[in-house]
């Protein structure tokens, strides 16, 4: 079984026109829904043997509040590619990953982020999941967790529609 999850990264600053946008860091709340979302993936064991990131700052900024949350730092590639990436890119990227990984996290943006989620989960699962689906439909917010599981041994055999929606996490969920 493979394993992936899909995280939006932490809230931002707003951008500006003095502000490069791959420059934009993470804002109060973002700083506080990160650990909170990594204690809870730590806590769920949704713990990455692999998470892929965005070189923008917001998202490195999220991973590294994230990462601090587990037992021992997972391995992190950044990825140029990851930036704003479309749906498409997301999981050519996906398909690429190293078999020997379980479960595999992606850190990124909206709208590609959420878009992929959607593309991949099927459509006719259990309840929870169609439960997990409109959820997703919803909002996506920032610092929000897709959990995806595919009964497969191998990254590059993932397919649309054909992942099953395990859980949905956002950060109100967690503030009590």
């Amino acid at each position: 079984m493979k394993r992936l999850l899909l995280l939006r990264h932490a809230k931002a600053i707003p951008g500006d026109a003095r502000t490069d946008d791959h420059e934009r860091a993470l804002n109060a709340r973002g700083q506080q829904d990160a650990p909170l979302m990594g204690a809870e993936m730590h806590h769920r064991l949704y713990t990455p043997d692999l998470a892929l990131c965005s070189t923008a700052r917001r998202t490195i900024e999220t991973w590294a509040r994230i990462a601090a949350e587990f037992d021992a730092p997972p391995k992190a590639e950044f990825l140029d590619a990851l930036y704003l990436a479309a749906p498409k890119a997301i999981l050519k990227l996906v398909h690429s990953a190293d078999d020997q990984a379980e479960t595999l996290l992606v850190v990124g943006h909206n709208p590609g982020l959420e878009d992929c989620a959607l593309i991949l989960a099927r459509k006719h699962g259990s309840d929870s999941e169609r439960a997990n689906l409109n959820g997703l439909r919803h909002k996506f917010p920032t610092c929000a967790l897709a959990v995806l599981d595919f009964d497969l041994k191998n990254w590059r055999d993932i397919e649309p529609g054909s992942g099953a929606l395990t859980d949905f996490i956002r950060p109100t969920d967690l503030k009590g």
